[in-house]
């Protein structure tokens, strides 16, 4: 809602903190296409927002950069996303820094296996970064670039269904790996390092854990992921004065203190149904109660009016 497009190059930690914070990649999987589903970046003036990891910087010592791009928004379409559809296909990114190479193709070959049970269409592409440059080469335009200090890995899972719904789910490797007296340290001798690596998460179980995740995001139902729920509820409080309606999974804690502060700010209030849906047809011989009461899928449709926000800063035609 500025005179012009913001264009900002970010400079920090990239990966390794999923479990506080939303990475670069999942904003780029979750969050952007709900921006286009609003109507940003859809005319001809400018193109749809972006971004972009040029260097991959994981915790606690950072080190990468983003560049982060965003038109001119007038005003938001009125946002209506209830049909989940059906998953037709998965895709994800497996990144690692100042790790062995093989790490980040175990953890792909680990999720791919949960996956694939299900779902033929998995496809997870390994990122692989060393302190020099980039093992794997790149595409057209992502030249070879570094790493910064911190080792780390890392996945992020994608699915897609028949109705241009996006679920993502990603998890990255603990780095507070905690001693035998409680502590929490990084540096020592060669004994100490050698009983940090044997209690630090396997990269298998970090791709089961990841894809685990991800199937969990689509039995719930919703139309967006946990992580992005806040996000979409303030988009429709941002929206024309007209309906607008989404279907979510069970609200997250960071989902209902938003409600709250929406009210406070905004004055919308939100009116939340909660639909259940049963699976799928019972066999002959039928399922007992508390088996039909796990098939069941229970959701809630939120709607509100919009309070109609437009940029004032330059004139809208």
């Amino acid at each position: 809602f500025g005179k012009e497009p913001l264009q900002l190059t970010l400079r920090g930690t990239t990966d390794g903190t999923s479990e506080l914070d939303p990475s670069p990649d999942y904003l780029s999987a979750s969050s952007v296409p709900l921006m286009i589903k609003l109507g940003i970046g859809s005319d001809d003036d400018h193109p749809p927002p972006s971004l972009r990891v040029t260097k991959r910087g994981a915790a606690p010592m950072g080190g990468g950069a983003v560049e982060l791009y965003c038109p001119i928004v007038k005003e938001l379409r009125p946002l209506e996303l209830v049909d989940f559809g059906k998953v037709k296909r998965v895709r994800g990114t497996a990144v690692s820094c100042r790790v062995p190479p093989s790490s980040a193709a175990r953890v792909a070959h680990s999720a791919k296996g949960v996956l694939h049970r299900l779902l033929p269409d998995v496809w997870i592409h390994t990122d692989v970064h060393t302190g020099s440059g980039r093992k794997r080469k790149g595409g057209e335009g992502d030249p070879p670039s570094g790493c910064g200090p911190s080792p780390g890995l890392g996945v992020l899972l994608t699915a897609t269904t028949t109705e241009g719904v996006c679920l993502s789910a990603e998890c990255s490797m603990n780095h507070n790996v905690r001693d035998s007296n409680g502590g929490e340290s990084f540096d020592g001798g060669v004994a100490q390092q050698a009983l940090e690596r044997r209690k630090m998460e396997l990269p298998e179980d970090l791709g089961r854990r990841s894809a685990t995740m991800l199937l969990h995001e689509i039995h719930a139902g919703g139309c967006v992921d946990a992580g992005c729920q806040s996000f979409a509820l303030l988009m429709m409080c941002l929206a024309p004065e007209d309906v607008s309606r989404i279907r979510l999974g069970p609200l997250s804690q960071y989902a209902v203190v938003s409600l709250r502060l929406y009210k406070e700010t905004f004055g919308v209030e939100f009116k939340l149904r909660v639909m259940e849906e049963e699976g799928a047809e019972e066999d002959e011989d039928g399922f007992d109660d508390d088996r039909r009461r796990n098939r069941s899928q229970k959701t809630v449709l939120c709607s509100c009016l919009g309070i109609g926000y437009r940029n004032m800063a330059r004139a809208s035609t």
